[in-house]
């Protein structure tokens, strides 16, 4: 996990109170799927949309894909209505389940795709090959997609989701019918096409897979966003401290930073243990069944947090500053 990508990049998805109410035959409102949802995804970072069955992932990515649109609110990606189609050039999308045409081959398939982009025929070779090459399946580019296995199929279709070249990947559950290896092989092209400059924003169930590879999360629940932050922040528990160390004798053990020192031992690290992704998720939900309507704001106060220290770190300088014109 890399949490500096992105941390002050350009923001390339952006929702401002964005709500989408389900009505019935009659007009009336029957499901509230998403209320006033507040988040932004920057370049070069993969964000993770989490949350239990009817959370309003799904809704989230339909809206900002232009597929429905709000009751109110605003989805703006690339700085441009949601609705304006103009961006979709711009952007790749694996659905949950790709629907391909089994009779066509891999190099078929993206061909295809290649021609929605009104891509000119050597664009589309070179591209193809890239691709086939970048999901490692250079040998089977000739087999009819029926014949593929899950994973093969899954791969071809993140394959397709980036035959644009695209600024930002949509990624709906990306592994999932996946055996470990394909999961782990799909989590590493992940992290390989952030480093690449793209952006990607992946929903899943998987928490350790999101664990892994992404860099900011939000955790929706009933159609609320209950959390929001980065990985490594979210799952640091402040109020415990671990020390590593090497070097030390039995005796040493039992002492803390200062007997570290004073054995000559070396401190390897010190800081705040983690939890787990599963663990700070079911603890929003539980929290959040208990306390309908409460919203956590731990971005929010870290970012105060930084401002305050800011603000007195200028203090003291100014007082120093007086105090030495004084003398």
């Amino acid at each position: 996990m890399s949490t500096s990508a992105g941390q002050k990049g350009e923001v390339i998805v952006e929702t401002r109170n964005l709500t989408k109410t389900y009505k019935d035959f009659w007009g009336r409102s029957k499901v509230h799927a998403l209320k006033a949802l507040d988040l932004n995804v920057r370049r070069g970072e993969i964000f993770g949309l989490l949350g239990p069955n009817g959370s309003g992932k799904s809704t989230t990515i339909k809206l900002l894909l232009g597929l429905l649109f709000p009751t109110s609110g605003e989805a703006l990606v690339f700085g441009k209505d949601a609705a304006d189609v103009s961006k979709n050039e711009r952007i790749g999308y694996l659905p949950e389940e790709s629907y391909l045409y089994k009779f066509l081959n891999a190099e078929e398939t993206l061909d295809f795709y290649g021609r929605l982009f009104n891509m000119s025929a050597a664009r589309r070779k070179s591209r193809i090959r890239d691709l086939i090459n970048l999901i490692d399946l250079d040998w089977a580019k000739r087999r009819q997609l029926k014949e593929y296995s899950k994973g093969m199929t899954r791969r071809i279709g993140l394959a397709q989701a980036l035959i644009n070249d695209p600024e930002l990947i949509v990624l709906d559950e990306p592994t999932t019918g996946l055996d470990p290896i394909g999961t782990r092989d799909m989590k590493d092209l992940i992290v390989r096409l952030r480093d690449q400059g793209k952006t990607i924003l992946m929903c899943s169930h998987l928490l350790a897979d999101v664990q892994d590879v992404c860099d900011r999360i939000a955790i929706l629940h009933q159609g609320e966003l209950k959390e929001l932050g980065a990985v490594d922040s979210l799952l640091s528990v402040q109020d415990i401290t671990q020390f590593q160390a090497k070097n030390l004798t039995p005796d040493t053990e039992e002492a803390i930073r200062k007997l570290i020192a004073e054995s000559q031992g070396e401190l390897i690290s010190m800081e705040n243990p983690t939890t787990t992704l599963e663990d700070l998720f079911l603890s929003i939900v539980r929290d959040s069944d208990s306390r309908p309507g409460f919203v956590s704001h731990k971005e929010d106060a870290e970012e105060d947090a930084k401002e305050d220290a800011k603000g007195d770190a200028k203090g003291d300088a100014e007082q120093q500053e007086e105090t030495a014109t004084a003398e």
